[in-house]
């Protein structure tokens, strides 16, 4: 692999290609000091359905909004992975669920933003800016916090895993931005999205005047527009991130550069392709087969960081989550509230944190979503305080204006 020098432009260093005399300079660990606690964030662009990931199948009205995509009860096939008599796990998550047992993964559910946008890009601007509702801001949460840090004299003290500096790291402190090559996932087509077997289908209705023949073309006519459509606000939803299929090395990468120099502290990944509007999928099929590559992701993350899982908080999140009623195209449509997961060390795991209020039509925000009864940046605060050890004074300016009300959740051992 040839040589790339380290490129940096306004504050950002960036690099294609991490060769081994490259990697062993930016990874020589300059002081020799112990290492710091770190802080991994995965944020799932395009919204994942946090009700297929942490399902509530003690709840009937679940199985009553999802006739065709609900993932079934623990002891069934297929079914979920119990956590705790209410809430199960995906089973394609199921990599993820030893840490469960081992106490070092949690949950905070009905989370999220409390802006009530259903626009991605809006959405994902808020949360990576800390400032949900105001679009002035012009750095990221991440960035803010990487300045209210001790220096750890790194050549790299945050690390993100893409071309570009994301939004969420945008700001005057420098982050190393890795982009990796990444595999190439194969999208699996209906029949008809074949262009030989539509070709055919086309070719015996084109002569042909009946209602069949009719039904045939306006069906097709209709089907190509969708998916024109929903293909351009997955793009859009992605905004850049790589697809979960394409991208199963993710883990071992961040992982790996993270633990081999323990200045470093901090680490962001996009994985895109989460907007299940069609196909979604129960235990198998879109969502199940992506939720395989992030849990294998997770786990090979953990398996990478080695001894360094201990002080590292890995933080899962997605812009907002879908509905509670799956739609006429068996997926599901931009909702409110989400899941969060928490994955680590000092996780105070095996637990669903937050406050649940049911699937009650009442208890649904504008009456189809999932409610946020826990603000993300709540989430946060609580981590990073006590973890990052930064003091209230200075978590201000990480999230300006943001009051935590009551009493913080306690998601780290003490």
């Amino acid at each position: 692999m040839k040589r790339r020098d380290f490129l940096k432009t306004a504050g950002v260093f960036a690099c294609s290609y991490l060769c081994p005399t490259v990697t062993a300079w930016a990874l020589r660990t300059s002081t020799g000091q112990e290492a710091t606690n770190k802080l991994v964030v995965v944020f799932l662009r395009g919204a994942v359905d946090g009700l297929s990931v942490v399902i509530p199948y003690g709840d009937a009205r679940y199985y009553a909004s999802r006739t065709s995509i609900a993932i079934q009860r623990p002891g069934q096939e297929l079914g979920a992975l119990d956590l705790n008599g209410y809430f199960g796990l995906h089973p394609s998550l199921k990599p993820m669920h030893e840490y469960w047992a081992n106490g070092t993964l949690a949950f905070v559910h009905a989370a999220g933003s409390p802006d009530p946008t259903r626009s991605h890009f809006d959405a994902q601007d808020y949360m990576e800016s800390g400032t949900p509702g105001i679009k002035i801001t012009s750095t990221g949460w991440m960035n803010r916090l990487l300045s209210q840090l001790p220096n750890t004299h790194s050549p790299i003290r945050a690390i993100n895993i893409g071309a570009t500096a994301p939004r969420i790291m945008q700001g005057p402190a420098s982050i190393a931005s890795y982009a990796p090559h990444s595999q190439k996932g194969r999208r699996r087509l209906n029949a008809i999205d074949n262009q030989t077997v539509s070709y055919y289908f086309q070719q015996m209705y084109s002569s042909r005047k009946d209602a069949l023949a009719k039904a045939f073309n306006e069906g097709l006519s209709a089907r190509t527009t969708l998916k024109k459509e929903f293909e351009s606000e997955m793009i859009a939803a992605n905004a850049g991130a790589p697809d979960a299929a394409g991208f199963r090395s993710f883990g071992t990468q961040l992982g790996q550069l993270m633990s081999k120099d323990p200045a470093i502290q901090m680490g962001f990944i996009a994985i895109g392709g989460w907007d299940t509007h069609v196909n979604q999928g129960s235990s198998q099929g879109q969502l199940a087969n992506k939720l395989a590559v992030l849990g294998k992701g997770l786990k090979e993350m953990v398996t990478a960081l080695g001894q360094a899982y201990n002080n590292t908080v890995i933080v899962v999140l997605s812009e907002f989550g879908r509905t509670v009623s799956e739609n006429g195209n068996t997926g599901t449509d931009h909702g409110h509230g989400n899941v969060i997961m928490l994955l680590g060390g000092k996780i105070n795991g095996s637990q669903i944190h937050g406050r649940w209020a049911g699937l009650q039509p009442s208890n649904l925000f504008e009456g189809r979503d999932l409610p946020v009864t826990t603000d993300f940046r709540s989430v946060l605060v609580s981590v990073i305080s006590e973890h990052m050890q930064v003091s209230k004074a200075a978590m201000q300016s990480v999230f300006p204006g943001f009051q935590l009300i009551g009493q913080p959740l306690e998601l780290l051992r003490g």
